[in-house]
């Protein structure tokens, strides 16, 4: 047995792992050129579209596949452990698409439309709330009907496939936060992504001159520098499958290690699954503490960013042991753990970082949700 995923789930968890592992051999089979070349994992994504996995978390009452968080989760580890940058990208959007389903639940007016979009029309989100989330720098300017928006984004993932972008933009002393398509004058993509690892995720710059946005789809406002709903209903969504996708990449090397060396390593593939079996535990167990009705807030961003943390640090140690394991073959670049080794350390970027998230849980805790990063 080679599997890493706990043996005891419940039943319907592992129901879309299997279209999951139909992309991601497709997603294998290109890896290592767009790795080579920093381009677009394109192939993959064609393969998501006629599977309707860019769907995957739309209700299936407005067309899609109706998958929970847990089942998003199960999906994306398993496509990491094929490809970590196609398991990454699409991450940007499967989290906005089940953001936008928990808005729904509360009412938000807009969000019924923006899922029917994702099913019928193949409508694919990118975001910049890595780059400038609780600061943004691009500024919004009042005009008639609306405000016009100029600023760059960065970590713009997925960005050549992308419909739209969810960012926001500086008015006075508030946030707005829209969706600018990027097709809309003003807006143009900059190929900027020449990175240690993830190179497939196109995560170029998106420049926004003069963009014109509507007053009605400002979707949300809240102040410079905290959190604010809109940022509690994004973390929320966004931790668990951000650290499902690392675990699947560790996963992956782990698996790597178990076939191609002999019985002398044995403790070391125990200490990684070990790791993995606890950080799996911790991503699932958190979203459990969730339960089904939440509420996003202080409480339950510190609930899915511990298990985030506790997640992708012990991703890059698993992918360490790994190389450790398989030693000096690992250090050659046609080895898949040489990717696996750079890939997995972009999980210590994103916001909250593993540092700042221990940070952030202890002032939760002391009564003040203040910002840390």
């Amino acid at each position: 047995m080679t599997g890493t995923f706990p043996t005891v789930t419940r039943h319907d968890d592992t129901k879309f792992v299997p279209m999951a592992a139909r992309i991601g051999a497709i997603a294998a089979a290109h890896a290592s050129g767009h790795d080579r070349d920093a381009t677009f994992v394109a192939e993959a994504y064609e393969a998501m579209r006629e599977e309707g996995y860019l769907a995957l978390a739309v209700p299936e009452e407005l067309g899609g596949l109706g998958a929970t968080m847990r089942q998003v989760c199960y999906a994306q580890a398993e496509l990491a452990r094929h490809d970590g940058a196609t398991a990454l990208a699409v991450t940007m959007h499967l989290y906005l698409t089940l953001m936008q389903g928990y808005r729904r639940r509360k009412g938000a007016p807009d969000a019924e439309g923006v899922l029917r979009r994702v099913a019928a029309e193949g409508l694919v989100i990118a975001t910049s709330g890595g780059s400038d989330w609780l600061w943004p720098t691009t500024t919004a300017t009042p005009v008639d009907g609306g405000f016009l928006v100029s600023g760059r984004k960065t970590f713009c993932s997925q960005s050549p496939r992308a419909n739209v972008v969810a960012t926001s933009a500086v008015l006075g002393e508030e946030v707005l936060h829209f969706s600018a398509p990027l097709n809309a004058d003003g807006v143009r993509i900059e190929e900027t992504w020449d990175t240690l690892g993830m190179r497939g995720t196109a995560s170029h710059d998106v420049v926004l001159e003069d963009v014109f946005i509507p007053a009605d789809k400002i979707a949300a406002r809240r102040p410079y520098g905290e959190f604010g709903a809109p940022l509690f209903a994004a973390v929320v969504h966004f931790a668990p499958v951000c650290g499902a996708t690392y675990f699947g990449i560790a996963a992956g090397a782990r698996d790597v290690a178990v076939k191609s060396t002999s019985k002398n390593a044995v403790r070391q593939i125990g200490l990684m699954d070990y790791k993995l079996r606890t950080a799996w535990w911790s991503l699932m167990g958190s979203i459990e503490e969730l339960g089904d009705d939440y509420t996003a807030g202080a409480e339950s961003v510190t609930t899915v960013m511990l298990a985030k943390r506790h997640a992708v640090v012990e991703a890059v140690e698993v992918v360490n042991l790994a190389m450790e394991v398989l030693g000096g073959r690992s250090f050659f670049r046609r080895s898949p753990l040489e990717r696996a080794y750079r890939d997995v350390r972009a999980g210590t970027f994103h916001p909250l970082t593993p540092e700042a998230t221990l940070v952030y849980a202890g002032k939760v805790a002391q009564g003040d949700p203040g910002v840390t990063e």
